[in-house]
């Protein structure tokens, strides 16, 4: 329940800034404005998953010492994320304007696959941070291709490459 409060909040909070943004302008954000706003939303909850990704991924490729707590605290950042993906999208469907993106205009056209992937990504991190939560390595590190996978299938569809 915590999880999805913090969650919640961490969207509002976005949501906030984003519209506090505009609301220090005397006219009304114009469409442009809009998309330039969510995109720059989006892209800080990108930003996020990849802050928490990056350190197991260097433990996966040891360039990092592995540390468990850290691999299990990352994982459930990202599974708290991770519902956020496709919300952050519908705020606003930028397909039309001239926004810096990696995100594919097919999206928007396939909401409930791009969902999908959003929840699978949310339940790898999860059964991901269950298995770093015991603290043996071995097994947490073969289990990152299992979750990082789940990163690359959205990636495929969704991001330029």
């Amino acid at each position: 329940m915590l999880k999805t409060v913090l969650s919640v909040g961490a969207l509002a909070l976005a949501s906030a800034l984003v519209v506090n943004v505009y609301a220090q302008d005397e006219a009304p954000p114009t469409p442009a404005e809009l998309a330039s706003g969510a995109t720059e939303t989006r892209q800080a909850v990108f930003k996020l998953l990849g802050f928490n990704m990056a350190p197991i991924s260097r433990m996966a490729r040891g360039a990092m010492e592995f540390d468990a707590e850290m691999a299990e605290r990352n994982a459930l950042r990202i599974a708290d994320l991770a519902p956020m993906i496709p919300e952050v999208f519908a705020v606003y469907d930028t397909r039309e304007f001239d926004v810096e993106t990696e995100a594919l205009p097919v999206i928007w056209d396939n909401n409930a696959d791009f969902a999908q992937k959003a929840t699978e990504l949310r339940a790898a991190a999860i059964t991901f941070a269950e298995i770093a939560s015991g603290g043996d390595r071995n097994t947490t590190i073969a289990a990152i291709r299992a979750f990082g996978s789940t990163c690359g299938n959205c990636h495929r569809e969704y991001r330029v490459d």
